[in-house]
Order: structure tokens, then sequence, then C-alpha cells
């Protein structure tokens, strides 16, 4: 393709005017352009997707998933392979029918409510711990590096058997390997080796003394084939839980809180009626304008969306944050409503790939607002709203910090 044509695409994802703004672009294609042309950090193309009911649709069709090596696919990443998503890792675990299915069944026994039932006096207590730390070395404090890293960090640990000290070595290979314009194909490399080393170990060490975690427990177990998971699809899996268990959460935690506080009248209704707490989670997952860049599909055959035929060998990019604010499924979709309910939002996504650990994901959150609440009362931004600084070059969003006084 000559480079001027390239150039006359939009780039994605678009800038946005604040940490917690929407960019402008999400409404204008909602409303006009549902199926748009855009180039990705590589320069690849994609067809950006931006209406609920289309987002929806395409994620839950189940002839398409997540793009492999073997796809001619958009990527991601400005780095030769094309990101995490792209990678030879991520082939590891199987993305399709049966297979998929046997791999999600063998780790959703581990999210199950009971299980997070189980979980949540735990949660609670290192929540109160860290927040009771913070408050210690007195404010302003950064509550990401205070409460909204270590909590799910120490979460997912504590479920795997791994080590909770390691945890800012995970934090930078989390990074590195989630980068879509930070970093170099030969740190991306590093990166993904050094993880698979440390994981392999891991692994090693559960086979020769089993535990009661998770990582354990697929090491014994057996599938619905009655086969053991080789030890390539225990590491890519432990490797993907550490990831997915920590990074999006940890951001999540930071935004729901600024979210609240960037009107403090939000804070203040939740104060008055702590039993909103569940549903102002879901509603700042809805509203959660800095996500990161979507969930990728992979078109084998031609697919209508909108109107739009998308021929096969398309790279659909579903932005469920902007789809999150479609009039057409939720009234007054550009207001927070913490006692909005239901509110059947795509932040976990859909259909056969629709985020496993949701279910943990949840109970951290809510769990960090209530200790929160509790424990803080008198919370509030220690900068304005507008100062918060977003995550730059990574495929998922978030804050660098989030500075707040008591």
């Amino acid at each position: 393709m000559p480079e001027s044509d390239v150039e006359q695409v939009p780039r994605f994802p678009f800038e946005q005017p604040g940490a917690l703004a929407p960019p402008a672009e999400w409404a204008e294609l909602r409303a006009g352009c549902p199926v748009a042309r855009v180039a990705l950090a590589s320069g690849d193309e994609a067809a950006l997707i931006t209406r609920y009911a289309d987002v929806k649709t395409v994620l839950s069709d189940r002839r398409f998933t997540r793009p492999t090596p073997a796809d001619d696919a958009a990527r991601v990443a400005d780095t030769e392979s094309g990101g995490v998503f792209n990678s030879e890792m991520a082939t590891v675990i199987p993305q399709h029918g049966a297979a998929h299915l046997n791999w999600r069944r063998m780790i959703g026994k581990w999210f199950t409510a009971k299980r997070m039932n189980a979980l949540r006096p735990g949660i609670a207590a290192m929540a109160e711990q860290l927040v009771g730390e913070m408050v210690a070395k007195g404010g302003p404090a950064d509550l990401k590096a205070g409460l909204a890293f270590p909590l799910p960090v120490w979460v997912i640990c504590d479920m795997l058997g791994v080590p909770d000290a390691d945890r800012d070595r995970f934090a930078h290979w989390s990074d590195v390997m989630l980068s879509m314009t930070r970093y170099t194909q030969e740190e991306f490399d590093a990166a993904q080796a050094d993880f698979g080393r440390y994981m392999g170990a891991h692994i090693a060490e559960k086979r020769a003394e089993p535990g009661e975690d998770l990582l354990s427990a697929l090491i014994t177990d057996t599938d619905a084939d009655g086969e053991h998971w080789s030890d390539a699809l225990l590491t890519a899996t432990g490797i993907g839980l550490l990831i997915a268990g920590h990074e999006t959460t940890a951001n999540m935690i930071a935004k729901m809180v600024a979210m609240l506080l960037a009107d403090r009248t939000r804070w203040e209704e939740l104060l008055a009626d702590p039993s909103l707490v569940r549903t102002a989670v879901e509603e700042t997952l809805r509203l959660d304008a800095n996500a990161g860049v979507g969930m990728s599909r992979y078109l084998t055959e031609d697919f209508e969306v909108a109107g739009t035929v998308l021929p096969g060998g398309t790279t659909a990019m579903c932005s469920m944050a902007a789809a999150n604010r479609d009039d057409t499924a939720f009234a007054a979709a550009s207001d927070m409503d913490l006692r909005r309910s239901p509110n059947p939002h795509l932040a976990f996504g859909a259909g056969a790939h629709a985020c496993l650990g949701q279910p943990l994901a949840r109970t951290e959150l809510q769990v960090a607002l209530e200790v929160l609440l509790r424990m803080l009362p008198s919370l509030e931004l220690a900068v304005p709203a507008a100062e918060l600084r977003r995550i730059e070059g990574l495929a998922v969003g978030g804050l660098r910090e989030l500075p707040v006084r008591w």
C-alpha cells in the first residue's frame, strides 16, 4: 500500500483529551462510521468496530478468534512479531472449539462464585494492611503504588503459588509483553524468554512438591480427554494468568477510584449508601475511557457488520470501551449512574473468549472500594483530575500514578 494511503487512515488508539476522558472519535464513528479503517501501532490496517451490538456480535461469533502467527493478521504492536497477542506463546493455549472449551473448564473451576466468596476475607485483610501501611507513611500518597498494584499481584501470586516478592519482575515482564510502542522486539523476546524460564522452573518445583494452588492442580489433574497438560501449556497458562491477573485489575482499581473522586459527589453517594459498591464497580467498568486497545478478531471468511461486508482475512478490532458508551444500549450512556442496573457492559468481552477471571476482578474491585470507603472516607485526589497521567504505549490502559490525600 502506498505510504500516502496509510497516512490517510487514522491511527488507533486515538488521542485522548485526558486520562479519564474518551476520544471524540468514538461517538463520531458510532454515529457515522461504525466500521472504520484504522492503522494500528504496527502500521497494519484493521477494521474498528465501535457500536455495542456489533462488538458483541463479532466477539460472540465462534468462527472467529484471536489472531495467531499463522494468520496474515494485523499486528497490534510495532515490533516484528506484533506483540504478545501474535506471539508463538499465545498459540500454545488452544483458541478454538472443544480444545479451548476444555482449557477454560480446567481454569474456570478456580474462579467460581464459591471460591471468590472464600477468598474475600483474605483479600479484605490484605487491602486493609496495604491501606494501613499507606496511612502510616502519611499523605499525599500514590494509591496505585500503595494499593492498586500490590493487592491483585498478591492475590494472583497466592492462587498460583508464586512468591509475591517477585512482583516487580512480573510487572516489568508484563509491561514489555503488553507493549505496543514502548519496547523493541529484542526486549520483548528477552522478557518472554525470562518469564518462560521463571515459570518453567516454578512448575518443576510444583511437580516435585505440589501445593494447594492452581498450578499444582493443573499439573496433577487430567483434562476431559484424560490427558495431563504439557509443560509448554502449563507455562503459557501460568504466564497468561499472572499477566491478566494483575495488570488489568491493578490499573482498574486506580482508574475506578480516580473516576469516583473526579466528581466527589460520587464518593459521597457511596459513603451515604455503601450497598451501592457492586453497581458502582460495574458502572466504572462500563465508563472506563482508558481501557486499552480492545480485542482483535481474525475473520476467516466474509462477514457483514453494520451493513459493511468485511472480507475474509480482515482483522476486526473491537472497542469494548466505545461500545459501552453506545446510547442505543445504555440510557444516558455518557453519564455515570452508580445505581445503574442491569448493566450488561462489555468490559470483560463477550462470547467464548470473555475474561475468565472476571469473578476475581469484580471481587478485588469491590473489596478495594469497600475498604477505602471504610478506612479513608475523607479520601480525595491530590491533583486535579485533568492532570492525571495515562500509561502510554501499552495494549492495556491505566494511570501512571494516582496521587491522593485524606
